[in-house]
């Protein structure tokens, strides 16, 4: 069912007249409903303004992009950073830059349309994506695979470990990673994946964000050697967009402290619904990560009925399959914890 609502949902929702507790969406920290949060922003709104509209190789520049760029490269551990509006934009600006004849694109299954061109191929597993790849590194004078994929894709199959990912030739491969979900959630401080996946050994590791998840903010990144980085701030793509909004990019700076508080409340909320959960319970779900899937659509229909919303929606459009999953924020409460599996437990003793 289709839900609309006139205020940001936090913790509660409220739809027509009616209240519901809320375990749905990504606001993973519950930064954007935070008073602290939002003074901040507000505050560097007023000083940077609503919106920046220039090219970032304009002859007017703003200082705060390469600041926030540099924290953002050692909060990764990566070489370099590149910011864009959006995390979607930094997935295509990446899937651009990669269109040519120097390189051949391929897809693991469950790629966020982000990554993706129109023509392009998902591979339906990792067996046939494997095959794929080695049957054209096979050819004379092969040109560089870029293999592209989400870090969490909610399957179990790539985060933590990369278990799949770790059987491809991975020094032939560029490897391109989605980490939305994962960048200020997962990893030491928040970093997310990237230093993890360096680690394997890849001919070249791209990985690409949207910092609106795990930071609360419309901010989208790329993350990359310096070479790399400094290749694609070069091309029309980049220098023909508008950039984030730099009362963002300053916000991303000054609240570091807060958003580690938040990382921490939202682990300890993690590790009580995990605890509270009955020993046969059907959900999927992945260390330290606060979304937790499931198929059962009578379940949801059943949480509904008791005031809870959860995510549940065909995406990344009405032909695919229901992705129904709850997710848990460091905006929730104790209680709402333990009204939630209370229910949970009710249910799978039926």
């Amino acid at each position: 069912m289709t839900h609309y609502i006139d205020r940001f949902p936090g913790r509660k929702i409220r739809v027509g007249k009616k209240n519901y507790l809320y375990f749905g969406g990504t606001s993973y920290l519950g930064l954007q409903t935070d008073a602290r949060f939002q003074k901040l922003l507000i505050n560097n709104i007023i000083k940077y303004g609503t919106n920046y509209g220039a090219s970032r190789i304009s002859n007017v520049r703003w200082s705060i992009y390469e600041k926030s760029e540099n924290y953002l490269a050692h909060l990764v551990g990566s070489e370099s950073c590149i910011s864009l509006s959006s995390g979607y934009l930094a997935g295509q600006f990446v899937r651009q830059y990669f269109n040519n004849t120097s390189h051949k694109t391929f897809y693991t299954a469950n790629s966020h349309a982000a990554l993706q061109l129109p023509n392009d191929k998902v591979e339906s597993s990792h067996e046939t994506l494997k095959m794929a790849i080695e049957e054209h590194l096979h050819k004379t004078n092969a040109i560089t695979p870029v293999v592209f994929l989400d870090s969490i894709d909610f399957s179990g199959r790539h985060y933590p470990h990369f278990n799949d990912l770790k059987t491809l030739p991975l020094d032939k491969i560029i490897v391109v990673v989605d980490d939305s979900h994962g960048i200020g959630i997962v990893g030491k401080n928040g970093r997310g994946v990237y230093k993890s996946l360096l680690e394997l050994g890849a001919k070249e590791l791209v990985v690409c964000s949207s910092l609106g998840k795990g930071f609360g903010l419309q901010v989208g990144a790329v993350f990359g050697t310096t070479e790399m980085i400094s290749s694609m701030r070069e091309t029309d793509f980049y220098g023909g967009a508008s950039p984030a909004t730099p009362a963002h990019m300053a916000t991303l700076l000054e609240s570091g402290v807060l958003m580690e508080e938040k990382r921490m409340k939202l682990q300890k909320r993690i590790k009580q619904f995990k605890k509270r959960l009955p020993s046969h319970h059907g959900f999927s779900m992945m260390d330290g990560h606060p979304a937790f899937s499931f198929s059962d659509k009578v379940l949801t229909d059943y949480l509904e009925k008791q005031n809870i919303i959860v995510t549940n929606f065909s995406y990344p459009s009405e032909d695919s399959s229901t992705m129904s999953r709850i997710v848990i924020s460091s905006a929730h409460k104790k209680n709402d914890i333990k009204k939630l599996t209370g229910l949970i437990k009710r249910y799978y003793s039926q």
